[in-house]
């Protein structure tokens, strides 16, 4: 998809929200794509851009790769990535530790990405918040978590909170939940939430008019 009509399609999926392109996923797919309510050092600004992907594993030492550290993956998934593009990092089974941080994430518009969405929690909310970028994760953590989970894998497709994302998938992300489109059904997809939107509006008028059907 050529910039300009990401930046198209990112401003349909904000304007909409994130129950209608659920709704509209619905009717256009059978596999699970809806994420749960997230936590955020700045809850008001939505995540929405193409996936590039860090997929994260139990640690292991004397795994061939398991040396290469969170720099060096991150450099190799935000590769060749378009403009607007989000950074998602999986659990590696361990949701419950932190990912990365305020360190860390700093990298990330310095690779050009627009924001993040972990599957685990994450520290420094508040040198988070400064970065601008919409950060989406479990929560928010003190200790270091290296010894549980390490970054492995550049953009392959990982598991989120239950959901496939596959490396150009289109993400999105606000106070209510979360939604992962493939990048092939993206135009389908916001047509078709759209069409949720304008066919509940015309439902609560009737509604508003004393029709209760």
């Amino acid at each position: 998809m050529a910039q300009d009509e990401l930046r198209a399609a990112r401003e349909r999926a904000l304007a909409l929200g994130c129950a209608p392109l659920v709704d509209a996923m619905g009717r256009t797919h059978t596999h699970p794509a809806h994420l749960p309510a997230w936590q955020s050092p700045t809850p008001d600004v939505p995540l929405a851009g193409p996936a590039v992907t860090i997929g994260f594993l139990p640690t292991r030492d004397d795994l061939p790769g398991s040396d290469r550290g969170f720099a060096e993956v991150l450099a190799e998934a935000a590769q060749d990535a378009p403009d607007g593009a989000v950074l998602v990092l999986s659990s590696g089974g361990h949701p419950g530790v932190s990912h990365a941080g305020g360190t860390k994430l700093a990298r990330v518009p310095a690779h050009g990405l627009a924001g993040v969405l972990c599957d685990g929690l994450l520290r420094d909310f508040t040198e988070l918040a400064a970065l601008g970028l919409p950060t989406w994760c479990r929560g928010e953590a003190v200790r270091w978590g290296g010894d549980s989970v390490m970054p492995y894998a550049a953009n392959v497709a990982v598991e989120v909170a239950g959901v496939t994302v596959a490396p150009g998938d289109f993400v999105y992300v606000d106070r209510a939940g979360g939604v992962v489109v493939p990048a092939a059904s993206l135009g389908a997809v916001l047509d078709e939430a759209e069409t949720v939107v304008a066919d509940d509006a015309r439902t609560v008028a009737r509604i508003r008019g004393g029709v209760s059907r």
